[in-house]
């Protein structure tokens, strides 16, 4: 690399009747001028190339600190209006509305919870926002699946006791023959 640098040559032409010393003095001075010119173009573009990754990096550490102070998960209905985006919501008739928190947090849902006392038993609406719709679906399906097999009864110890005696009492009834007749006679 450093033989490149040491063999580039400069080629300028030069058209005059004579060519004198001053001739050629003022060629090369046009040049170094042309040169110069060029280097400080070539630097004013790196500063602005430079300038211009510092306000990105600028831009980009500012939106991820607003970001960081938006409210994640539960949050009230104001928080969630506050983020601009369109909210619905899901009416959920369910004594045990904090195991969807859980759910909720797993696929990373904004919503909110109000609770309507003017019905008996009391109704809890979901509101989320309107983009997490196909999220909001899949945590649903889950949720009810969770508290569906929350609801099904498992038969008792002392049921399963009694099945496994008396499974063991027909089998005891059983005669096991230990020789058999072939109708053979020796």
């Amino acid at each position: 690399m450093q033989e490149e640098v040491n063999q580039k040559t400069i080629n300028i032409c030069i058209t005059a009747g004579r060519i004198t010393a001053n001739v050629l003095k003022a060629a090369l001075r046009k040049y170094l001028k042309e040169r110069e010119k060029y280097k400080n173009r070539k630097v004013q573009k790196k500063d602005v190339a430079k300038n211009e990754k510092i306000r990105v990096k600028a831009r980009d550490k500012a939106e991820k600190k607003l970001e960081a102070k938006k409210p994640k998960g539960k949050q009230t209905i104001k928080q969630l209006m506050d983020q601009g985006a369109q909210l619905t919501n899901i009416p959920i008739t369910d004594d045990n509305i904090k195991s969807f928190d859980r759910v909720a947090r797993k696929y990373g849902i904004d919503y909110s919870l109000k609770k309507d006392v003017s019905t008996d038993p009391p109704r809890y609406m979901v509101f989320f926002k309107a983009k997490d719709v196909d999220v909001m679906t899949a945590a649903f399906k889950e949720y009810a699946g969770v508290s569906m097999k929350q609801k099904v009864k498992k038969p008792s110890v002392k049921k399963k006791l009694a099945k496994a005696v008396q499974r063991k009492a027909k089998h005891r009834q059983r005669v096991k023959q230990k020789t058999k007749d072939r109708g053979q006679d020796r």
